[in-house]
């Protein structure tokens, strides 16, 4: 599991992937309508991915987060000294009993673009509460859509005839 969280002038979001052993993505987004600092928004999201698993009934998991607080403050590296984050830490304890072995470890923001990109899309995006948005299907795409392939204008030169002329004689076309 991933985890990301993100506070910005237009709100904050959370976002987690899970990652099956068989590389299946399955992401989870929510918007946070309540004031937070971006460590508390990264808290949420790791306590939102930790409940998912749970609700899966997935019992060993590794956790991956690009916030160095949440994660060594979770390992128990650093001490939580912030009054704001001590209810958060004793939750993720918590949370953390219910599997039968789980790992957290640190990695960068540049390995983390999904749940990022998931945590920033809810912190952008308003929606009514009654609304209900179906997960995001992410496909990726080899070749465009509509190719373009022009074997000759319609003149009947080649596309390349002008610049072609150009490299000749230094002169552009009339």
């Amino acid at each position: 599991m991933c985890f990301d969280g993100a506070s910005n002038a237009l709100g904050h979001g959370i976002g987690a992937i899970m990652v099956s052993p068989d590389g299946n993505h399955y992401p989870f987004t929510a918007r946070l309508n309540f004031f937070c600092t971006n460590n508390i928004a990264e808290y949420e999201a790791c306590i939102m991915g930790l409940r998912a698993a749970i609700e899966r009934n997935i019992e060993i998991l590794e956790v991956y987060g690009d916030s160095a607080l949440v994660v060594y403050q979770i390992l128990g590296e650093w001490e939580v000294r912030d009054p704001k984050l001590i209810k958060y830490s004793d939750l993720v304890a918590e949370l953390i009993k219910e599997f039968k072995e789980i790992t957290f470890h640190y990695f960068p923001r540049e390995e983390n673009q999904l749940a990022d990109a998931l945590a920033t899309l809810a912190s952008m995006f308003k929606a009514s509460k009654e609304a209900e948005i179906m997960p995001l299907k992410m496909s990726i795409y080899e070749v465009p859509a509509h190719c373009c392939s022009i074997e000759k204008e319609a003149n009947g030169r080649p596309w390349f005839h002008d610049i072609l002329e150009y490299i000749k004689n230094q002169s552009y076309p009339e």
